[in-house]
């Protein structure tokens, strides 16, 4: 992209409040579009953007997440930055595919706990799971946001920049009390080991792919299969689904909604033709 067309982009995306890790893929796949043709964005049109798309979907096999993010990228460009319009009609979004999660059981997630005699590491997954939390929001959490009088954890400008409050297990707590006196970080709750900045995310993925790995688990088993246990398993507690949405931060029910699918207590309760 032209300097002056990439400048312009990157502060109308400043402007709109995108996170900075939208704005780099947002350049990144606009780039790409641009130097697949090896034209301008400007020399480009609605007819290039269907090619590539299809080129994605057909050729590159690219998932769902990039095709979107693809998407996104070339319409903020050409309808923001750009001020041309978009045919919606002649350029399609992707159907979302809905496919349901891998669920570990309360066992599995003992298991994973198991696993490590690192405090530090126990401490992450166990926050993970006990207040739902995303990769990210687990990395860039401060010792300042763990309240243990109101037993909260106050998330920071989670998914959409959107703070929150999720809540603060007990035994979660005493791993924290005892990560805090054997550590002390001062400002980030887990810390990078070679600078003042939180952990990195990569760091965690590592230590949870190897502490899976000790446990014996089969599933797939990531940071993000704490967040849909912690979901599911307070869905088969009978926890009101919309709480569920609150401490998830999910701006839409639709998304919480996921979790009936996959509680084994919904699934239970529903008894099947054959057995009457």
């Amino acid at each position: 992209m032209e300097k002056t067309r990439r400048r312009l982009m990157i502060e109308d995306m400043q402007l709109r409040g995108f996170a900075q890790r939208t704005q780099d893929a947002y350049l990144k796949q606009v780039t790409d579009f641009a130097r697949f043709f090896n034209k301008h964005p400007d020399n480009l049109g609605e007819n290039e953007i269907r090619e590539y798309l299809l080129y994605l979907i057909n050729e590159k096999h690219a998932s769902y997440a990039v095709i979107t993010q693809t998407y996104c990228a070339l319409k903020f460009l050409y309808v923001v930055t750009m001020k041309r319009p978009w045919n919606a009609q002649s350029l399609p979004r992707m159907k979302r595919p809905e496919k349901l999660p891998v669920i570990l059981d309360k066992e599995e997630v003992k298991r994973l706990f198991g696993a490590t005699a690192n405090l530090k590491h126990r401490t992450i997954l166990m926050l993970a799971y006990s207040a739902g939390l995303r990769l990210s929001e687990v990395a860039y959490l401060k010792v300042s946001d763990i309240d243990t009088a109101r037993m909260t954890v106050r998330v920071r400008e989670g998914k959409g920049k959107k703070d929150r409050y999720t809540i603060l297990s007990k035994v979660a707590l005493e791993n924290v009390i005892a990560y805090l006196r054997r550590y002390r970080p001062t400002a980030w709750l887990f810390p990078s080991v070679i600078s003042d900045k939180p952990i990195g995310k990569g760091a965690i993925t590592q230590m949870i792919r190897k502490v899976r790995k000790r446990s014996g688990i089969t599933k797939p088993a990531t940071m993000h299969s704490l967040r849909h246990a912690f979901a599911t398993h307070l869905v088969e507690e009978g926890t009101d689904i919309r709480r569920v949405q609150l401490l998830l931060g999910h701006r839409s029910l639709k998304t919480t909604a996921l979790y009936l699918h996959v509680s084994r207590k919904e699934l239970s309760s529903i008894i099947s033709p054959l057995d009457t």
